[in-house]
């Protein structure tokens, strides 16, 4: 099988495809052709996601607040996308193959590579609580089904039912973590009776460390 070098030009062309034409890009994609390809794609989208977020952070607008953790988010954002693109390949490639697909992992690999053309959208919509999530989840779960459809040869009607189900758990998973959160941050930035400055310095710190954590990829 020939591995096929990157094409970085095609970058931006590829994004915007599979943003505004998801059918007819899955419907297309090439399902072999070796995994550099994508797996460029993937680490570029995620190094965009990560700017996003480090400039966001430093305007103080993004939950992750501390400076430090929004830039430290332009190097740990590509390398955890990089990662995990293989990672969560292997869980859809699991569920593609429950569900009916033929395919194999590498056009699995494909399709969740070039799904991370939502991660700059993705990291936009993290400015709202809770209805950022909410959206998210939901163009998400549509381009999923749109790559299941076409990629993978599964009926419309079971790849809505499968990965609706798994969104809706996903999404309360998520919210119930930025309810929690939100909770805490409140109640330790009211400070206890008699707490000194020095000691609400420290709250404040593990909290900043705490959302940033919960933040990251």
């Amino acid at each position: 099988m020939e591995t096929k070098g990157p094409d970085f030009a095609a970058i931006p062309q590829t994004a915007i495809k599979v943003l505004t034409q998801p059918a007819a890009f899955f419907r297309e994609m090439p399902k072999t052709g070796g995994f550099v390809e994508p797996l460029v794609f993937a680490a570029v989208l995620g190094t965009l996601s990560g700017v996003l977020q480090a400039v966001t952070s430093l305007l103080h607008l993004h939950p992750l607040g501390a400076a430090a953790a929004g830039l430290s988010a332009i190097f740990l954002v590509p390398i955890f996308t990089a990662i995990f693109s293989f990672i969560g390949a292997a869980i859809f490639f699991v569920i593609w193959k429950l569900a009916g697909s033929q395919e194999n992992y590498e056009t699995a690999y494909r399709c969740s590579a070039y799904l991370t053309a939502l991660a700059p959208i993705t990291a936009l919509l993290g400015l709202i609580p809770y209805l950022g999530a909410v959206l998210s989840m939901a163009i998400m779960t549509y381009y999923i089904v749109m790559a299941s459809v076409e990629a993978h040869k599964i009926e419309a009607h079971k790849a809505w039912k499968v990965f609706g189900a798994l969104a809706v758990l996903l999404l309360a998973i998520n919210l119930s973590g930025q309810y929690a959160a939100r909770r805490f941050s409140s109640t330790m930035r009211q400070g206890l009776p008699g707490q000194s400055e020095e000691m609400k310095k420290q709250v404040e710190e593990m909290q900043k460390q705490i959302e940033s954590m919960q933040k990251k990829p």
